[in-house]
């Protein structure tokens, strides 16, 4: 079919239920994006496809993983890439901007994890690392998440593992997409007010119930225990806030973290942007979608 299909946006854009319209005509099959719907158990608050749609249209890489597992960009590429080669109509859908990148761009030469030096930055005082880091990398310390431990540890281990800079180890990347490459865009207050209507669904279905029950393994594990909703659940559960103030928090830091993915995806050069109006139906964007596509009979 010539280039796979890419659907990319920040969460709560509706490029899930677009990727399902798109799979539905090709006769395709849906590859997901998602550092988080990797892992079993995590379904509320990453709004995983439910039991309905995966049956409807089969996905690939949800629910791969245990929470006992450390799940990584090196590891999706090699799995999409093993099921791509696969799959006669791959449509690729997903927030996960590293995933996407990666995928199509390789991961260069990153040095592998090492527990000794991972150990030392992770005892260090959060401002002590953010210091760091913006010592020795004020670039990387502009762009990364800094409400993220995890980024910040692997940033600052490669950083004293190879003795330069962590921007500089990803300037091989031409930020650029391949073809087929669809970032779905909706205006502020919309994808607002659908981060606001997604998260108090996911509190009404059962997040904090959710997170109890998983809450020993997302506390084992570092890459997981990030995810948005469980961390702020824990919190709450940990009595940092009550439930109001934590469904608001869950509110603010989804919002945040869809300002950052866009700001990832507005930097690659070659995507075609749509900007989908509050009222335009997942057909629709699929029929536009489809409209831009090369695609082999």
């Amino acid at each position: 079919m010539g280039a796979p299909i890419s659907i990319a946006g920040p969460t709560a854009s509706g490029k899930s239920a677009v990727a399902m319209k798109i799979a539905e005509h090709l006769k395709g099959e849906i590859i997901s994006v998602d550092s988080m719907q990797v892992y079993r158990g995590l379904d509320i608050g990453t709004a995983k496809p439910s039991a309905a749609e995966q049956a409807a249209i089969r996905h690939h890489l949800i629910d791969c993983a245990g929470l006992e597992e450390t799940y990584d960009a090196a590891r999706y590429v090699r799995e999409a890439t093993e099921r791509e080669t696969k799959i006669e109509r791959p449509i690729f859908c997903g927030g996960t901007g590293l995933y996407f990148q990666a995928w199509h761009e390789g991961l260069g030469d990153s040095p592998q994890a090492n527990a000794e030096v991972r150990a030392a930055i992770e005892a260090m005082d959060p401002e002590a690392r953010l210091a760091e880091l913006k010592a020795t990398d004020p670039v990387m310390f502009e762009r990364i998440d800094q409400q993220n431990p995890r980024r910040v540890v692997r940033a600052l281990e490669v950083i004293r593992l190879t003795g330069k800079p962590f921007s500089q180890q990803r300037q091989e990347w031409q930020n650029t997409v391949p073809a087929n490459f669809f970032l779905i865009e909706r205006e502020r207050d919309d994808l607002r007010a659908r981060i606001e209507e997604r998260v108090d669904a996911m509190f009404a279905a059962g997040l904090v119930e959710e997170t109890c029950s998983l809450r020993v393994a997302l506390e084992d594990n570092r890459v997981a225990q990030q995810a948005l909703g469980y961390r702020q659940v824990i919190g709450h559960l940990q009595g940092e806030q009550d439930l109001p103030d934590t469904v608001a928090l869950v509110k603010s830091r989804t919002w945040q973290f869809a300002r950052r993915q866009m700001t990832w995806f507005h930097r690659l050069q070659g995507a075609v942007s749509l900007c989908v109006s509050a009222d335009e139906a997942p057909d629709e964007t699929a029929r536009r979608i489809l409209s831009h596509c090369r695609i082999d009979p």
